[in-house]
């Protein structure tokens, strides 16, 4: 597992997500492609002892990909692209890689079932999600970095 390389990446969650546009609505972000090229043994998908975490972290991602791009964000793009690249460096087995894109797409589709427009609780849900992301990725840092 590359936990670093995961770090680097959700540490910069509040970054410039935490500037909230407040406007018109934008295009949905796409669900995370599922990554299926790596072929492993069964045996190889044990689980780190840091799943749990970064599986909150890819549903944290999903609901900040749907909000940010709902709000018109100048981030919402980055949101897609930092969960590919948590898959291309956690995602060692195919049930993994799935197990992480299906907790960034229940992230995503838990909002896009009930904003159809950005409001100040959408902000707000993004503001939250962006300070749990931080907390997280710092514990993450703490107890498994390098």
């Amino acid at each position: 597992m590359r936990l670093p390389v995961i770090l680097c990446l959700v540490l910069a969650l509040a970054g410039p997500a935490l500037a909230q546009q407040r406007g018109s609505r934008a295009a949905p972000a796409k669900d995370a492609p599922k990554e299926t090229s790596k072929e492993t043994s069964p045996s190889a998908d044990v689980p780190a002892p840091y799943d749990r975490d970064l599986m909150r972290m890819s549903e944290i991602i999903g609901a900040l990909a749907f909000l940010r791009g709902l709000c018109a964000a100048p981030d919402a793009g980055e949101w897609p692209a930092r969960m590919k690249a948590l898959i291309e460096s956690e995602g060692v087995t195919p049930a993994r890689r799935d197990r992480l894109a299906g907790a960034y797409n229940r992230g995503y589709r838990g909002y896009a079932l009930t904003y159809r427009v950005c409001t100040p609780a959408a902000h707000e849900a993004a503001a939250r999600y962006v300070a749990e992301g931080d907390r997280l990725s710092h514990a993450l840092a703490g107890r498994f970095g390098g």
